[in-house]
């Protein structure tokens, strides 16, 4: 069976093990570096960045997390996950830290504060129209070659990458956990090498 871990420290936990238990996954919470140990892929779901990234300095999580992304774990990071992957925070804190593993510039609350949150229908390639759920999304505003556009939205201002991957890393700026719609969760479920 596979084994994927929901990164359990703030956010759309729930959500995420719900979708991934009814594709017949079997979900670990990861709280603690053990916890890392066997899995098959990992979720970083949405909620704030800045307190995720806190916590995971102070549970001990950050150092074998971002060693287990370079030995290639594969990761689905939903908005607040996509900002901890990326490679840079346009507008983050002086303190503020990101993993390095996405090749992307991200800017915070890119589409607007909560106030601004909306839905809209996302074509992703290979999969066709899903739903976007977007509450205080991110905004790809950079990207290299290494990485791969799956899906765009243009929020009025131009398209701007809101589904991409490198590697065996999705980074979403959307929370399709909050849909009945499975297809990104079973994207990410295909593409883990070990799954």
């Amino acid at each position: 069976m596979r084994r994927v871990g929901v990164l359990a420290l703030q956010g759309d936990v729930r959500e995420h093990e719900a979708v991934l238990t009814a594709l017949g996954v079997e979900v670990t919470r990861v709280r603690r570096s053990e916890e890392l140990d066997g899995l098959d892929g990992l979720v970083m779901p949405g909620g704030e960045s800045t307190a995720m990234a806190h916590l995971l300095e102070t549970s001990g999580l950050r150092k074998p997390l971002g060693e287990a992304l370079a030995d290639g774990l594969a990761v689905l990071g939903t908005c607040a996950g996509l900002i901890l992957l990326s490679e840079c925070v346009l507008d983050g804190r002086d303190d503020q830290w990101s993993f390095g593993a996405l090749d992307v510039a991200v800017r915070r609350n890119g589409y607007g504060r909560q106030i601004a949150s909306f839905e809209a229908d996302v074509d992703v390639i290979g999969i066709g129209v899903v739903p976007g759920v977007f509450i205080r999304a991110p905004r790809v505003e950079r990207w290299s070659d290494e990485v791969e556009v799956l899906a765009t939205h243009d929020h009025g201002d131009g398209a701007h990458p809101v589904l991409v991957r490198q590697g065996a890393i999705l980074g979403c700026a959307f929370h399709p956990e909050l849909t009945s719609d499975t297809r990104i969760h079973e994207l990410f479920l295909a593409a883990a090498p070990s799954v």
